[in-house]
């Protein structure tokens, strides 16, 4: 059958956080593009909607309230978020004995927790206040791409029903933001499987969960201004696990085990009485909470393996992927909004040069490489790392890195607005390439240390807001740079990362003075003001072991 409209300019497919707030974005950027959203989904999604991805972190708060024009929402209608905090309580009912890695107060730039059935129902409306034309209850049933972009007047058809009546349309650009049913992934055989084994259990319960409440030790709660822990993305850990407790605006609590499997098999916990017989035996006091509350319970689900790559996610036969349709991480650090901004970002860039009749394929190829190489870095931070999450001496360095790699770079490039900015991408790249290296190096470092630490584990919580250089470096997000002073930013944050890796090499070696140094050892000298409390920049050194 032939479209029954004329060609549009850009069809997406998938009308959920990805999908929609691209066409915003690309709305703001180019104000007479005519847009259509294919959303599979008939009416409004419920409140506490069963998706992850309700925590966010710096990059993808960011994204959704400056660049795509939210913020007054997420101010009005979720909870901002009083950062990631960690809770060594494996078989523990005494919360305020063990050792806590988070801040005591609220950082400068914001987070938030956000109620995915909330947001997605107001980012409907709100494309339609916009003048995107969102059509629910379409299903896509055929996909056809166009051969070439050579030819200008070349046009991609989807085939898609409403009811029972089929439909056409033809559009210069179509971008699969489908999530993980990547229509054009696997219509083009671009799925990739990476080195990540871990799996996901989730599920939400209609009720608050106030961890502040786990104990009556008034000291303990006092270290908090706000003493609300339970705002947090809250994690409890052990060796090759965590676990998500995170609260929605709607009143509902998010409770998600994720784990490796060779540690801890997805068959004891891939149902909900199976995961509070995990919970009774792991995290008894999160059993404790919710044995009360099974009543409550609203939905439960799991991932087998839920981490993947993709070959491919821009082309320049007009074709894009975003989202879950593309590639996916791990939640421990919450990326995955950040990867929608980056993503969406570089769609919208090549939908805006494509508009002013700019050639495509090597920016396409630089998008990808790009965005290809922050994965494949973040990537690192997770893979083979799980057993370490048990250490109360390691994972609290570990967490100390993997923020200061991520707001010292990936996310400088997102505030800043140079994710698509050549020239400073390409005066960076010895001192990116080096970042890069170093992290691994760290990460493989951060494993052999584990595996001779003492894993102490008093009762003291590890302050990140008390650590000046690391508040400041969050607070930094917010300055204005121009190209110069950017460039020098990332130089700086460069050489940072190394003193940095340096003091956690001084650190382990303190403890451990025959530990294998292996790769990180060849890149940076043991720094012995690791262990010097006026010049550390990692957190205090724990008590040492008693007998």
């Amino acid at each position: 059958m032939n479209p029954q409209h004329p060609p549009r300019d850009v069809v997406i497919l998938g009308g959920g956080l990805a999908g929609l707030t691209l066409a915003l974005q690309l709305r703001q950027r180019e104000p007479d593009l005519d847009i259509l959203v294919l959303e599979r989904r008939a009416g409004p999604a419920p409140e506490a909607a069963h998706k992850v991805g309700e925590s966010t972190v710096e990059v993808g708060a960011h994204y959704f309230d400056k660049v795509v024009g939210l913020g007054d929402h997420l101010r009005e209608r979720h909870l901002r978020k009083f950062g990631f905090r960690f809770f060594f309580s494996e078989g523990r009912r005494d919360l305020d004995q063990v050792t806590e890695i988070g801040a005591s107060r609220h950082l400068s730039v914001p987070s938030y927790q956000i109620d995915r059935g909330i947001f997605e129902n107001f980012l409907v409306e709100e494309a339609r206040r916009r003048g995107i034309e969102v059509i629910e209850g379409s299903m896509v049933r055929q996909i056809h791409l166009a051969e070439s972009s050579a030819d200008p007047a070349a046009l991609h058809r989807v085939g898609y029903s409403l009811g029972t009546s089929p439909h056409e349309v033809d559009s210069r650009w179509v971008v699969d933001a489908c999530g993980r049913a990547g229509l054009i992934k696997r219509k083009l055989g671009l799925a990739e499987p990476n080195n990540h084994a871990a799996h996901a259990i989730w599920f939400r319960i209609k009720d608050r969960i106030e961890i502040d409440r786990w104990t009556d030790n008034a000291e303990w709660r006092g270290r908090c201004d706000p003493p609300a822990r339970w705002l947090s993305t809250n994690h409890l850990v052990g060796a090759g696990y965590w676990v998500w407790l995170i609260p929605l605006s709607s009143g509902s609590h998010s409770v998600g085990i994720v784990a490796d499997p060779a540690i801890h098999p997805l068959d004891t916990m891939d149902t909900f009485e199976k995961a509070m017989d995990w919970f009774q035996t792991y995290q008894p006091l999160l059993f404790d909470e919710l044995d009360g509350k099974r009543h409550l319970l609203q939905d439960f689900a799991f991932f087998k393996r839920f981490s993947y790559g993709c070959k491919q996610v821009y082309s320049a036969d007009r074709w894009a992927l975003t989202g879950e349709a593309g590639l996916f991480l791990d939640p421990f650090y919450s990326p995955g909004s950040d990867f929608i901004a980056i993503s969406n970002t570089y769609i919208t860039e090549l939908v805006s040069m494509d508009r002013r009749g700019e050639r495509l394929g090597a920016r396409v190829q630089v998008f990808d490489q790009l965005l290809h190489s922050f994965y494949e870095s973040t990537l690192a931070l997770y893979q083979d790392q799980y057993p370490i999450f048990g250490d109360p001496e390691v994972l609290p360095v570990k967490v100390i890195w993997d923020y200061t790699y991520y707001w010292g770079v990936l996310a400088q490039f997102v505030f800043h607005d140079r994710l698509a900015d050549l020239s400073s991408l390409a005066a960076l790249r010895t001192e990116l390439a080096q970042c890069q290296a170093l992290n691994r190096a760290v990460q493989d470092f951060l494993r052999a240390w584990s595996v001779v630490s003492e894993k102490r584990n008093p009762a003291v919580m590890l302050d990140q807001a008390a650590l000046p250089w690391f508040a400041e470096l969050n607070r930094s997000l917010n300055d204005t740079l121009d190209a110069a002073g950017f460039v020098a930013r990332i130089r700086a944050s460069n050489a940072q990362l190394h003193t940095l890796a340096g003091q956690i090499l001084g650190r382990a070696l303190a403890d451990h003075p025959g530990l294998d140094t292996g790769a990180l050892g060849r890149l940076v000298a043991p720094d012995p003001a690791a262990n010097d409390p006026a010049r550390a920049l990692l957190p205090g050194r724990l008590p040492e072991p008693v007998g």
